[in-house]
Parts: C-alpha cells; structure tokens; sequence
C-alpha cells in the first residue's frame, strides 16, 4: 500500500507541474492509464486529482457505469466505471486501481467526477505533430469519446474527450432510461 501512495504521490507532483506548463501553453501534456488492458490519455489541464479507490457509496437504480460516490473534502463527486461506460464489463477492483478526479464544463457549470482506472501509468507530452485523428470506426469505444490518437514510443495513446465521454446531460438521460427499464421488486 505504501508503494501504491507513493506511486500516486510521485505522479501527482508531475501532474502538478505539468499542468503548469500546459497553462502557459507550452506543451500538449496528458495523463495516462490503463484501461481493460488498453492505454488511454486525459489532457492534464482537466485532471484535479488522483486518489485511491475506496469508501464508495453505491445508489440504487443507477446505471452499472456510475460505480457510486465518495466524499471528497465534504463534496459529493460521482464515481465513473470508464469501461463500464465504454460498453465492457465493469471493472475489477485491484491493487493499482484509483480514481482520477477530473473536472467537466456543462454550459457555465463545472462538475467533479471520479473516474476509476486500473492503474495510472505517467503524465507524458505529446507533440501536436504526433496526434493523429481518430479513427472512424474499428475502436473499441465510440468514435465520438476519442479526441485523436497520439503517437509514443511507436504505439498509439487514445486520447479521450473527457467532456463527451462523461457529458453529465448524457449520463443524466441514461440513468433516466436505466431507472425507467429496472423492474419493481
């Protein structure tokens, strides 16, 4: 466990400082994790936090993608299963997973959201130059939820566009469909 605080607490500093940089414009800086085996990418500059998972509280009748929610220094921030939300199975809880606390925009309003990981890997820059667009079909995810495909290290980095994949209007219309279709006991 101490190894795994360590870990969050290292890429937390590079998260830190990273998103500096990115403020300036200095760089196109993301975040990294892994995913059902797949590696994905958030840009820093919507990234809060990363916390370890744990002291979830579940809420009925909600879609199997919303794992639940936790405290947060005393606000309420929903927690995302992102292969859960993605369409796959939900997600096993394992030694590395953690949530990364993002930030959304819906009009004016910003919203906290947690999405859980199996493990985040490193903030790393991607040139503009190596990002390509994302590909129109053939992804294991909707094409909408890919922002590009960024080039490191000779393998691809999907990079989401957090704002769709965890659009609260979206998500809000699903676990209206979710309540409507679960029976009555």
């Amino acid at each position: 466990m101490a190894n795994l605080a360590t870990t969050q607490q290292s890429t937390q500093q590079a998260l830190t400082a990273a998103r500096h940089l990115a403020a300036a414009g200095e760089a196109h800086q993301y975040l990294t994790f892994l995913l059902s085996g797949e590696m994905y990418a958030v840009g820093i500059l919507n990234v809060k936090e990363i916390i370890e998972y744990g002291n979830l509280t579940e809420i009925p009748m909600m879609p199997a993608f919303i794992r639940g929610v936790i405290n947060l220094r005393g606000s309420v921030v929903p927690v995302v299963d992102l292969a859960a939300r993605f369409g796959h199975e939900q997600s096993l809880v394992g030694k590395r997973t953690c949530i990364v606390i993002v930030e959304v925009r819906q009009g004016e309003d910003r919203h906290d959201l947690g999405i859980m990981v199996d493990a985040v890997s490193e903030v790393l820059e991607i040139p503009g130059s190596e990002i390509e667009p994302p590909p129109s079909f053939g992804a294991k995810i909707r094409a909408d939820f890919i922002a590009g495909m960024g080039k490191v290290a000779g393998k691809f980095v999907i990079l989401l566009d957090i704002q769709r994949v965890l659009s609260v209007d979206e998500m809000a219309v699903l676990a209206t469909v979710s309540e409507q279709t679960t029976p009555e006991a």
